[in-house]
């Protein structure tokens, strides 16, 4: 694929989204209409410092020798898996918005990925990397082995591998280096045993540790795990069955939550980091087609939800409203009960908090990734809420990286906190960044501003395989033509 500029590419891809925003069918549901949205020059000031300052998180922090990303900063952490999977994404961000040469993005690239490959994969309980392909959930942030007693992970593995195939397809030069990324993320991908990860079949589970074996949990219903799916159906090497799809939506619950009418899953995080790399805008799955949208749709009606519920604000969170908003897998202050203005209130650390018809998992935290990553579904309430988030509560939230993990305006108290810290006037506020919220705010502003990242993955044959034998059809898919 020959990759244009950034100027090409934000043309091309804000033309893309305003035709997804604006030509979707809504033929059930109450959606709130899409407004064609642009950024002012103020804004775009905003947005650019944001997107930066984001990007350095994964440039300055992640491990110089194997290249693995940290779980947070500045709290010192083990490595994440999934994390790493952001960082390859964002280094071809850094190209083309010119924060890094592609020289520069490609030997990082090439060092973690040929780490990822020659570590040590076995049954054994410590000493290495994975096993049957797969990543453990996280690992030691020197020595890139296990941490501790986590379990292996298909999530997470998806999550690095969707990054490693973002490189695959947008380092397309014929030279020494970059050939060798092509090869090394077909090496990675094809090694993954996706057959041995479905042992309950058709559908996948969730992981395995060497201790104890399978955990007795299976993907199934809507959530992240998509990607899982998609990635499993794409292998030319140990691909599931096109039985897991239907298995997968099978657990599907469609309903209404803020009059909006969407398949349901409380935290946002489940309706982004899929669309971070797959474009399902004008695509759709026999699910979808029944309904009568795409999973892009769906997103944007689970985002205005999620907004009119911080308007309607059921249970008198402080500050809640049109400009704070946004409910998702982060930190929380404490986790314990409390009595605050006469009510007791129960508050948490990380927790994966959520607003949907189907679950309700608030205790006042809202975490900036929630809004800032789905700005490529609804711009047009997406920003003023971030300038908002950095007007208001300015350093306490907004710092060297971008927006730090969360905040809690109702936690005022004066009590210890596994995280960050309280401030008696305007309630806590963590002081850690986490490199899962941080990829998806850099990599849906890129895809807001350019296509980037979906453009790119059109052309990725491992990608457009897996959609096609989950049953998407439409849009561009159907003309999509991939070298084999």
């Amino acid at each position: 694929m020959a990759k244009g500029r950034v100027g090409f590419l934000m043309s091309a891809g804000l033309v893309l989204a305003l035709l997804a925003l604006t030509l979707v069918s809504c033929r059930e549901g109450n959606s709130t209409p899409a407004k064609s949205f642009s950024l002012t020059s103020h804004e775009t000031v905003f947005i650019d410092n944001l997107q930066e300052r984001t990007f350095q998180f994964f440039w300055q922090l992640s491990h110089r020798t194997h290249g693995l990303a940290p779980d947070r900063y500045p709290t010192r952490s083990f490595a994440s898996v999934a994390a790493t999977g952001f960082a390859l994404t964002a280094y071809p961000i850094g190209v083309e918005r010119g924060y890094v040469t592609r020289e520069a993005a490609c030997r990082r690239v090439l060092r973690t990925l040929r780490f990822l490959w020659s570590a040590p994969q076995d049954s054994t309980i410590s000493g290495s990397i994975g096993y049957r392909g797969f990543f453990y959930h996280f690992l030691d942030p020197e020595t890139g082995f296990r941490f501790g007693k986590v379990e292996l992970s298909t999530m997470d593995t998806a999550l690095l591998l969707a990054g490693a195939l973002f490189c695959q397809t947008y380092f397309d030069q014929p030279d020494a280096r970059e050939d060798s990324i092509r090869a090394l993320v077909d090496s990675l991908y094809n090694r993954v045993d996706w057959q041995w990860a479905s042992v309950r079949p058709p559908t996948i589970g969730h992981g395995w540790k060497p201790e104890s074996g399978f955990l007795p949990y299976d993907w199934r219903g809507y959530n992240e795990a998509m990607l899982v799916y998609i990635l499993a159906l794409g292998s030319p090497t140990y691909p599931v069955s096109p039985e897991a799809w239907l298995a997968w939506t099978s657990g599907y619950q469609w309903g209404e939550f803020q009059d909006q009418e969407y398949i349901g899953f409380g935290p946002l995080f489940g309706h982004q980091y899929p669309q971070v790399w797959l474009d399902l805008r004008g695509v759709q799955d026999a699910y979808m087609r029944e309904r009568g949208i795409d999973y892009f749709e769906n997103s944007r009606r689970a985002v205005y939800a999620q907004k009119a519920y911080a308007e309607a604000n059921p249970h008198q969170w402080y500050g809640y409203g049109s400009k704070l908003w946004g409910l998702t897998a982060c930190d929380g202050p404490v986790n314990g009960t409390f009595e605050i203005d006469g009510i007791k209130r129960q508050f948490y650390t990380y927790w994966a908090r959520g607003a949907s018809f189907n679950q309700n998992n608030d205790d006042g935290t809202v975490c900036p990734s929630a809004a800032a990553a789905s700005i490529a579904f609804a711009p047009e309430i997406v920003v003023s809420t971030l300038l908002s988030l950095r007007d208001v509560y300015g350093e306490r939230i907004f710092g060297t990286y971008g927006f730090l993990d969360s905040l809690n305006p109702t936690f005022r108290l004066q009590v210890d906190v596994q995280h960050g810290r309280v401030d008696p006037e305007h309630g806590w506020f963590d002081t850690d960044y986490l490199g899962i919220d941080q990829g998806p705010i850099l990599a849906m502003i890129e895809n807001y501003r350019s296509g980037l990242i979906w453009l790119t993955m059109r052309h990725n044959r491992h990608i457009v395989n897996g959609l096609r034998a989950a049953g998407f059809t439409g849009g561009w898919l159907d003309s999509a033509a991939v070298e084999p």
